[in-house]
């Protein structure tokens, strides 16, 4: 028998996490296939199993999706609907044992195209020693004026980013990820714009960013990132995965990542910042709400996949709540209300409770053919503002106007 191979987002908690899932699997079935896990970075993956059709063809039996791409890969009938899996022998306690939020952008066309795998939205991430630090509190209060508390709207997430930036100690004030693989920059305008009260669509239900709050959004993130007092200066270079190391190892105050990076801080050997970590909402403009986003990966079945049955038993396997949790003591996310809720995991991850709260606020991108393109044009556009000196409003109207062309 040829191969089983699983194409998986490259995190070493996911792909630790996979191995002992398979090599139990195996042992509780008596299973002697050959496996082939082959960890990909984020642009490699989308490349490998849908741009060149490895999922359709067969290349890979299973393969870690993110739900930006399964609008895509479902009309490429790239990916197995697992419908009528589900109907014969559904995972343990589905759906109810996961939140609303991570059950809908796999439904499509009244198909379900995935398995919520892991999922953890963005937040406000921060160093709650220096936060509650006595001194720190008196001379911050001398300096602004205000009690220090996690920052509430973007003013003050800057002054605080200023205050704590101190690169003699390898502390920054905070940490982007600003390396332009068409995803933390977007995921980074997308927030600014919604917690200004914006959105990516019109009344048409149209995408359309060329307007007021958009220009506020980029005009504020294009100087934050820039603000060398205030900014650790990797951020450039950094995917979210290096910005979250960099957070772990003790180098920023304050990071606006996915809720992943916080739980990292608590389980993994490089962490300088065991117990010291604290997450939140994000700040957002007084007249508006706070909001997240929520992104999240499936396990999907590739359509071209010859071990299909053999591929949904794995799923079922590695989605139970047992799975689950050990996928969050690795240091991946677990989706499972109950692995939100577990005692053991809160004991480690005090913060882990909140991610109902988190999935309260959470908002979503839209499901549209041309997302991934429309991504890449917004990429583009954060990328020239942070390096050049076009205003926000040409850079919006071009954009827009590029984006109208794929429309």
């Amino acid at each position: 028998m040829e191969k089983f191979r699983i194409a998986v987002r490259k995190f070493s908690p996911f792909e630790s996490t996979l191995q002992k899932l398979w090599d139990a699997f195996c042992l509780k079935n008596n299973i002697q296939i050959e496996v082939e896990m082959i960890p990909l970075e984020l642009h490699d993956l989308y490349e490998e199993t849908i741009t060149k059709e490895g999922l359709k063809n067969g290349d890979w039996d299973i393969a870690h999706l993110n739900t930006d791409w399964i609008f895509d890969a479902a009309n490429e009938k790239a990916v197995l609907d697992l419908t009528s899996f589900i109907n014969k022998n559904a995972p343990q306690d589905y759906p109810q044992g996961w939140h609303k939020s991570l059950l809908h952008l796999q439904q499509i066309n009244g198909g379900t195209y995935g398995l919520p795998f892991h999922d953890g939205p963005e937040c406000l991430i921060y160093r709650k020693d220096l936060f509650e630090n006595q001194t720190e509190k008196e001379n911050f209060k001398k300096q602004f004026g205000y009690e220090l508390f996690p920052p509430k709207n973007w003013e003050q997430f800057t002054q605080i980013a200023t205050y704590f930036n101190r690169p003699a100690d390898n502390l920054y004030g905070c940490v982007f990820a600003n390396y332009p693989d068409g995803h933390n920059m977007v995921f980074d305008f997308c927030l600014q714009l919604w917690t200004r009260g914006g959105s990516l669509l019109d009344n048409q239900n149209q995408i359309n960013i060329n307007h007021t709050a958009a220009e506020k959004a980029l005009d504020y993130y294009r100087t934050i990132v820039n603000t060398a007092i205030a900014v650790h200066p990797g951020s450039k270079n950094f995917g979210s995965v290096e910005a979250g190391m960099a957070f772990a190892e003790g180098q920023a105050a304050m990071s606006i990542n996915w809720f992943g990076f916080a739980s990292m801080c608590e389980v993994i050997g490089e962490s300088r910042v065991k117990g010291k970590v604290d997450i939140t909402e994000l700040p957002h403009d007084p007249d508006h709400k706070t909001a997240s986003l929520n992104v999240y990966w499936l396990y999907t079945i590739g359509t071209g996949s010859k071990n299909q049955q053999l591929a949904y038993d794995f799923l079922r396997f590695a989605t139970t709540a047992e799975s689950d949790k050990l996928l969050t003591n690795e240091g991946g996310i677990g989706c499972r209300k109950s692995t939100w809720k577990d005692a053991e995991i809160n004991h480690v991850i005090p913060y882990y409770h909140k991610l109902e709260m988190l999935h309260e606020n959470a908002l979503t991108l839209p499901q549209t053919p041309i997302w991934p393109k429309v991504t890449e044009l917004i990429d583009q556009m954060v990328l020239k503002a942070i390096e050049t000196d076009i205003p926000s409003k040409t850079l919006l109207e071009e954009t827009q106007n590029a984006i109208e062309k794929i429309i």
